[in-house]
């Protein structure tokens, strides 16, 4: 991949996942039960948190980190380009930002696990879980595919982007699942923030505040499972 190309998928990317999270889900009327057998938790820090009922993931040691997917809000490539002249993003473009959002997610979550001490495998075991995550619904407010903000000119927005994240926990010996986490993360900016130039430099530094954030916020889940059944 050439440098043009990854200057182009991080700066799309990042501004739609990073920032602090947002209440959308608990406006939203949750089931307390899901079609395959999960409850609820009543509290938890990610805006919705789904277990088997009886499972103990204490056990789980090790990670096995699956390719995450990546999908845009409905309509985000045609609102973006009808408000374009130039800059004007692509089939392509979709294809490569979605590509490389997969990477840098594997990126930031696997330094992040193995840093709390979740080693990162690649071979099922007894205290291996496998984790699928799917991030949805990205709303890109202020793209720049070629790096030419602050540079030409300048662009503003009311804040970065938002997104939602789904992660599934599994058994990576007999496939059941286990757990099931929901998380939206959203910066729609302030009263100030139409003054704030959005460029590749701060698209990229907010992407990856919010994988590393997610990537905290199941490892500490995991810890307060240990910690648990500990005491």
């Amino acid at each position: 991949m050439n440098a043009k190309i990854k200057t182009m998928i991080l700066s799309s990317i990042c501004a739609a996942i990073a920032c602090s999270p947002t209440a959308a889900f608990a406006k939203k009327k949750l089931p307390d039960v899901t079609h395959d057998g999960l409850v609820r938790v009543e509290k938890s820090k990610a805006d919705a948190v789904y277990l088997q009922p009886g499972v103990d993931l204490s056990t789980f040691n090790k990670i096995i980190l699956l390719e995450p997917t990546i999908s845009f809000r409905k309509g985000w490539q045609s609102d973006v380009n009808s408000s374009r002249r130039f800059e004007r993003i692509s089939n392509d473009d979709m294809v490569s930002m979605i590509a490389r959002g997969k990477s840098m997610f594997m990126e930031e979550f696997t330094k992040v696990l193995e840093k709390k001490g979740y080693p990162v495998v690649h071979a099922p075991d007894a205290d291996v879980l496998y984790i699928k995550a799917a991030v949805i619904n990205l709303d890109v407010k202020a793209p720049d595919p070629n790096n030419t903000r602050g540079t030409l000119f300048d662009t503003y927005s009311d804040g970065a982007g938002s997104a939602t994240l789904v992660l599934e926990l599994y058994d990576s010996i007999t496939g059941k699942i286990l757990a099931r986490g929901v998380d939206s993360k959203s910066d729609d900016g302030d009263a100030f923030s139409w003054r704030v130039p959005r460029t590749q430099s701060t698209n990229i530094a907010d992407a990856r505040k919010a994988f590393r954030s997610w990537a905290r916020m199941l490892a500490k889940g995991l810890d307060r499972v240990k910690e648990a059944k500990a005491e």
